[in-house]
């Protein structure tokens, strides 16, 4: 049982916390002074958390809990309240004429209205029984298909991303347009967020392969087709814009003349002899159906079979893309990094199967390269690929692969590379970010700022967002890197300058630079420091990725999607069953308002105590 002299030293240390939390307050006058008016008490309070957690409190934890008192556990949102009404209540169990009572009379309440009105601010008053937001990384083919994007809206999206490192402006502006449009038309409120790319180190291009495609029907488990695959034939000048059917592009005479129940016959690659069924047409030309494996190329003679007339006719297939060969690594490998942008080649081997040449690929961003040292680790597609470096100069670095999958793991174009104990000083703004932001500041309601190192960062977004007379458009700060962690505190009240803010968890990249046991802890961090700063904070990669790609997400992912209700915002990838995940996931947050507010479990009626 806790005795007075535990009583006495836990009074003492509350009082001691309480000090610090003001003296925090003039050791951060500078930067209090030069945040946003509406973020002026969120600032006061986000530096008085820092007091807070500046000792470990486990101890007076304990001592507190053992009285029936709060432990502070819950103390983010207000942290000079909680001392105030702790310290309160244990001066009267000490029996105290007048318990210590800090000067102080901040909302207390679960539901923080501030915090609240910072989070409308930025991500929209979402939908009706949800407390997080849903956001969703949009596809190419919403540029084209209004009706997809207003599937996604009905589903429980409310705030839309654009990944400004993939399509272009023209594309970009045409999923802007689908946006409003639908949200209009559907009375709902979709926020706009516009992703820059950032300095994210990527691979370049591979050396293409063959112009083939690779026609598959589906199989069952004892690899029988059960499932024909869908072909779709296309006039060769028209631009596919994302279609689940395989695309052959073909003279537009073959798409006049062909009708459903006709035949297109082909021999393959291989010389197989196969067949296609048209089964429909419309404005974009046939679907057909093959029953039969088969590979074909730019080229190859088709045989149109017109059953109605009578017909033969033969046409020649038109230019398709080459296919991605990804360079092959295995442990033990050698890969050189070039700063040439030529495009990468695989090992080139000798007879014998010894090494003349090792596998080459381009680093988009090679000034990186007077920065390493050897010794240090490198990580590959986001962390399943890793290696080591064994030599660098300003042209080119070579890298021992330590880790890849036993028969060998792909390398492709556009991939992450990470040198997590690196200090590589890369400018955080690209030239290409500063090309895109002009149309950022145009149709987003929000930019987000990728790879955050330090404030300099931040200085540099603001000051080209007012220059473009951007001063309202939000602004989201993307923490994946080790240092944009431990500089956490100083980006988010650099960044309460402006108004609205938000923080996002970027779980890819920062799992890859702080290693992947670590991200567990890394999370719950980041969530406390945005709690604490009254900030909303998205929940980020591979939510529902399973979902989103193949159709049935996997136990962990529920889980960890259940997770997620601790954040304001959670953020959802494309895939083709993108309309599934986000219905499984509002489904989810819906289901979890009411048992969880933030890290608070909300107390309703148990499922085991009845019988709904």
């Amino acid at each position: 049982m806790t005795n007075r002299a535990d009583m006495e030293r836990a009074s003492t240390e509350l009082k001691r916390i309480y000090d610090r939390a003001i003296e925090f307050e003039s050791i951060h006058a500078d930067e209090l002074a030069a945040v946003h008016p509406q973020f002026r008490e969120s600032a006061r309070n986000l530096v008085h958390y820092l007091a807070l957690r500046q000792s470990d409190l486990r101890d007076l934890q304990e001592t507190l809990t053992s009285l029936g008192l709060s432990s502070l556990g819950r103390s983010e949102r207000n942290v000079l309240g909680s001392l105030r009404v702790v310290s309160t209540a244990l001066g009267a169990l000490r029996g105290e004429a007048t318990p210590f009572v800090p000067d102080t009379q901040e909302e207390l309440a679960l539901d923080n209205a501030v915090a609240r009105r910072h989070k409308e601010a930025l991500l929209g008053a979402g939908p009706p029984g949800r407390d997080a937001s849903i956001m969703v990384t949009m596809p190419t083919e919403a540029g084209d298909q209004k009706e997809l994007v207003a599937e996604m809206l009905a589903a429980g999206m409310n705030v839309a991303r654009i990944n400004c490192a993939m399509d272009d402006e023209a594309t970009w502006q045409r999923i802007v347009d689908n946006l409003r449009k639908a949200a209009k038309e559907s009375n709902t409120e979709c926020r706009i967020n516009m992703d820059l790319g950032g300095p994210k180190l990527r691979t370049g291009p591979l050396e293409p392969g063959p112009k083939v495609l690779h026609i598959k029907p589906r199989r069952g488990p004892m690899g029988r087709i059960i499932a024909p695959r869908r072909v779709r034939l296309v006039p060769e000048d028209f631009v596919q814009r994302g279609t689940k059917s395989a695309c052959i592009p073909v003279p537009h005479e073959c798409i006049e003349l062909a009708q459903v129940g006709d035949e297109i016959r082909y021999r393959d690659t291989r010389g197989k002899k196969r067949r296609l069924m048209v089964v429909e047409k419309d404005e974009k030309g046939l679907v057909l159906e093959a029953h039969k494996g088969a590979y074909i190329q730019t080229g190859s003679r088709l045989r149109l079979i017109r059953s109605m007339a009578g017909e033969k006719i033969d046409y020649r297939i038109g230019e398709l893309p080459a296919i991605e060969r990804p360079l092959r690594l295995r442990v033990g490998d050698t890969l050189r990094l070039t700063g040439d942008g030529a495009p990468g080649t695989p090992a080139s081997e000798a007879p014998d199967g010894a090494i003349i040449e090792c596998a080459k690929i381009a680093c988009q961003q090679p000034e990186v390269f007077q920065y390493l040292v050897p010794g240090e680790p490198v990580s590959l597609n986001d962390g399943k690929i890793s290696g080591v470096v064994i030599s660098a100069d300003h042209e080119q670095a070579e890298i021992e692969i330590t880790k890849a999958k036993p028969a060998g793991s792909p390398l492709r174009s556009n991939k992450g590379i990470n040198f997590p104990k690196s200090d590589i000083p890369i400018a955080g703004l690209t030239s290409a970010d500063r090309q895109h932001l002009p149309f950022i500041a145009r149709n987003a309601d929000a930019v987000s700022l990728s790879f955050v190192r330090d404030t300099a960062d931040i200085d540099e977004i603001v000051n080209e967002l007012d220059s473009l007379g951007a001063s309202e458009l939000g602004v989201i700060v993307k923490i994946e890197t080790k240092r944009g962690f431990k500089n956490l505190p100083q980006l988010i009240l650099s960044a309460m300058r402006r108004y609205p803010i938000a923080v996002m968890i970027a779980r890819g990249d920062l799992a890859v630079e702080c290693g992947w046991e670590r991200l567990a802890e890394l999370q719950e961090e980041i969530l406390w420091m945005c709690e604490a700063a009254r900030v909303p904070v998205i929940w980020a990669t591979q939510v529902l990725e399973q979902e989103a790609k193949r159709g049935l997400p996997s136990r962990a992912e529920i889980t960890d999607a259940a997770m997620s209700q601790r954040a304001d915002c959670v953020m959802l990838n494309k895939g083709p069953h993108i309309l599934a995940a986000i219905r499984t996931l509002d489904n989810i947050l819906r289901r979890m308002k009411a048992h969880q507010f933030k890290k608070t479990a909300r107390m309703r009626k148990l499922h085991v105590s009845g019988d709904d």
